[in-house]
């Protein structure tokens, strides 16, 4: 690793920081309305957002640094086994395509801004939409932090800021300035900053893997002496061979497909989804988005090759960043590095402003301020963005980088059990809300009991894989978790019926799941229910 600052990649990369910071403060008067003072111009751009810019606001947003770091990091560290990433991006879009037109049409008819607003509009429960918000939030947190852990591993690469012994403020400075620079253009210009940007991230990024995909394997001897490489590692290292054996097939699978399950659940995959201008943009998305999982698969073979490349780190997250150093000229480092940072920021921005919009929509007005005025809203919701990324900040600074992304996996388990009341409810209302409740209750405490008994790792806690109870098989701690919602959901939901237990208020109509923004009544301004909606609890 370079001991001293590698100044042309560190030029490099200002250059492209100080350019998207530009462009992040003036996204604030791009497609700007005659009042920006309400959460469908900040937190949602207007909900105006076409085909394209969806597309890279999505791909920005479920694409990020920690992506980026993490993927081949992971391949560097466990082999094949990594690649679950790139079959659960692939299932992920013909699920999405069943239900995510159906979100945004009963969202913008309702002028739902998040997702807990329709579970509360559809169940008539306050409770399950608090339980839903408080789920997105905590699952978010660690999430924002993991995006400055890749800012953070670009830095330390480059030689910026010092090495251990250096003075905390010195060697956080760089951190610390990335950190004010996203805090103040996401506070000037929500949810637009982010979009633009994502333009700048994504087409960096495609352009950085098409040089690695080639260039590198070119100085390796090509792709055979790379997968020997790797293969001879794994072998010598007694993990067997460079691909899982038949014992690791369960754990693969599940954790595929509850991660493919989870990944629309996250707020800001919602927030980027509601933010588009019709649902046909969503359906088209949904076609056109797994062009990033070929660009994903490539990005996971670097992985392989920073093992050939002899690329030897203490911290993996720091595997490829070295890899990038070590093989290209110090110029397209800098690029590299930059494409890294810029897909930190643009996640790291509409995950806080999601966090901010639920915290705002569903816990300050449903509960505090009934009453507030759009102009309220937003004023919060700008506040808790800071607050939000105040405190990822300080996670990532006051503990170790592994304990940040056990906690990702940790929230990837809790956000899954939102899976029944969203995703349910957008098709049917046959489910109970406190049957739900019930089972998201059931999915939580499992999923976390038994991520904290599961040792990851160099860590004692929070694992992702551990026994399926009645099969005997490894499998995803979060896939399990779901299957006993579910089951407590069902069950609960028939003996509360049975019993005529009071149900909350529907205020959606069948029609309302299939409206597009041109559709006569359509409306993207009405305030979701008050605090004194029938059925809220």
């Amino acid at each position: 690793m370079n001991d001293g600052v590698n100044g042309v990649a560190l030029a490099v990369f200002i250059f492209f920081f100080v350019v998207v910071t530009v462009m992040g403060f003036l996204a604030a008067r791009w497609r700007a309305a005659e009042n920006a003072n309400n959460l469908d111009e900040w937190g949602l751009g207007g909900r105006s957002f076409g085909t394209w810019i969806t597309w890279f606001l999505l791909g920005g947003d479920l694409y990020t640094a920690y992506t980026f770091v993490a993927v081949p990091a992971a391949i560097y560290a466990a082999g094949a086994s990594g690649f679950f990433a790139v079959p659960y991006t692939i299932l992920v879009y013909p699920l999405i395509f069943t239900f995510l037109p159906r979100l945004w049409s009963v969202s913008h008819k309702h002028g739902y801004v998040t997702t807990s607003d329709f579970v509360r509009g559809r169940f008539g429960s306050k409770g399950l939409s608090l339980a839903v918000a408080i789920t997105g939030i905590l699952a978010t947190m660690p999430y924002i932090a993991l995006q400055l852990v890749g800012i953070q591993a670009v830095l330390d690469v480059m030689g910026v800021g010092g090495g251990e012994n250096t003075n905390w403020f010195i060697k956080d400075l760089p951190l610390l300035i990335a950190f004010g620079v996203l805090a103040a253009y996401t506070y000037s210009s929500g949810l637009r900053a982010p979009a633009l940007i994502a333009f700048v991230k994504d087409t960096l990024i495609y352009i950085v893997i098409a040089v690695a995909i080639i260039y590198i394997p070119i100085k390796l001897g090509g792709f055979d002496d790379i997968f020997s490489a790797a293969s001879d590692k794994f072998t010598k290292a007694g993990a067997g061979a460079i691909a899982p054996g038949a014992e690791g097939q369960w754990a693969y699978g599940t954790l595929a497909l509850g991660s493919a399950l989870a990944l629309f659940m996250y707020p800001h995959s919602i927030t980027a989804t509601l933010s588009s201008r019709s649902r046909e943009v969503i359906r088209r998305n949904t076609t056109i988005l797994p062009l990033y999982s070929l660009m994903l698969g490539l990005l996971a073979l670097l992985g392989f090759m920073a093992i050939a490349a002899g690329v030897k780190v203490d911290n993996g997250q720091l595997a490829i960043p070295q890899l990038f150093e070590d093989m290209f000229p110090d110029w397209f480092t800098g690029i590299a590095f930059a494409a890294i940072g810029i897909g930190a920021l643009v996640p790291a921005a509409i995950m806080s402003i999601a966090a901010a919009n639920l915290f705002t929509r569903n816990i300050y007005k449903d509960f505090l301020r009934p009453n507030a005025s759009a102009e309220e809203e937003t004023k919060v919701s700008k506040l808790v963005s800071l607050l939000v990324k105040v405190g990822a900040l300080i996670f990532v600074l006051g503990m170790d980088k592994t304990v940040a992304i056990n906690f990702q996996l940790l929230g990837g388990i809790w956000i899954l059990q939102t899976f029944p009341a969203l995703v349910g409810g957008l098709f049917t209302r046959w489910f109970h809300r406190w049957a739900l409740l019930a089972g998201w209750a059931v999915g939580m405490v499992y999923g976390t009991w038994k991520a904290y008994d599961t040792p990851s790792g160099a860590q004692r806690h929070f694992g992702n894989t551990a026994d399926i109870p009645g099969i005997g098989e490894i499998g995803y701690i979060g896939f399990t978790a779901i299957v006993l919602n579910v089951l407590v959901t069902v069950v609960l939901t028939v003996v509360l019926r049975a019993l005529k237990a009071p149900d909350g208020i529907d205020e959606t109509t069948a029609a309302d799941y299939t409206a597009d923004a041109g559709d006569p009544g359509v409306q993207v301004d009405l305030p979701p229910a008050t605090a004194g909606s029938p059925g809220g609890h």
